[in-house]
């Protein structure tokens, strides 16, 4: 694995970060999918979880929100001292773990505020809908609206703000720039450095390699399943034969 500063940390104890990951292994059928990938975050940081498609990005999302069986993974995976590797994922979720998957699963027939309020069904509850409007106003101009009407960015926008109206502590975000303009882009990147103000740590799985990396305060690159590169962003995008090799950038 390339390393530039941090090849200790891949193997740090659960109290030495907010958030770690040890050796997590993920199968689907025969395919080995996530291989021994280890990781440490710090709280308020933002990790970008980089790597061509196929290289395990989204299946370690979903370990970590343990949406899966347990028989398909491996590994310990520890939020603010809570072992999220034995639990399910009403239990991760919780314990402060959201996950906004690629197609947002904004649900049908619901309004942006339905949407938003059924998050806050069961505790522990998080920001209030005045909150989430002030972060997104154009949702608050938007309540009564059916949230599956809504544009791409805008969806993406209802989905942060239900992911936030549970009391988070993790957000994963899966592929948040999807489809989106570039001043959406703009926007929703804004958005996370203001989620991020908040203490809120934040892992985020990005085909948009350069915008995930400016970003983002550390990265860590996949291939085939394993971590290739564990570093600050800043060295990924300087490092041309780097971001070649494994990006394609």
């Amino acid at each position: 694995m390339l390393d530039t500063q941090s090849e200790n940390k891949n193997v740090a104890s659960h109290a030495a970060a907010y958030f770690s990951a040890h050796e997590i292994q993920a199968y689907y059928g025969e395919s080995y999918i996530v291989q021994n990938v280890s990781m440490t975050v710090h709280e308020g940081e933002i990790l970008a979880l980089l790597g061509r498609n196929g290289a395990g990005k989204t299946s370690t999302l979903r370990a970590i929100a343990r949406l899966d069986s347990p028989a398909l993974h491996h590994g310990e995976i520890w939020l603010d001292h809570n072992p999220l590797h034995s639990m399910r994922a009403y239990q991760a979720s919780q314990c402060g773990v959201a996950l906004v998957p690629e197609d947002r699963r904004i649900i049908q027939g619901l309004t942006v505020e339905e949407n938003i309020k059924l998050a806050q069904i069961e505790k522990p509850i998080g920001w209030s809908l005045e909150r989430i409007y002030e972060l997104f106003p154009r949702l608050g101009e938007r309540r009564k609206q059916e949230g599956t009407t809504l544009s791409g960015g805008e969806q993406q926008m209802l989905a942060i703000g239900r992911a936030l109206a549970r009391d988070i502590k993790l957000l994963l975000l899966d592929e948040p720039y999807e489809g989106l303009a570039p001043v959406i882009v703009h926007e929703i990147e804004k958005t996370l450095h203001l989620i991020r103000e908040q203490g809120i740590t934040t892992i985020i799985v990005e085909q948009n390699a350069v915008a995930a990396l400016n970003l983002a305060d550390r990265a860590i690159i996949l291939d085939t399943g394993q971590v290739v590169f564990d570093g600050t962003a800043k060295a990924i995008l300087e490092n041309e034969d780097l971001r070649h090799e494994y990006l394609a950038i």
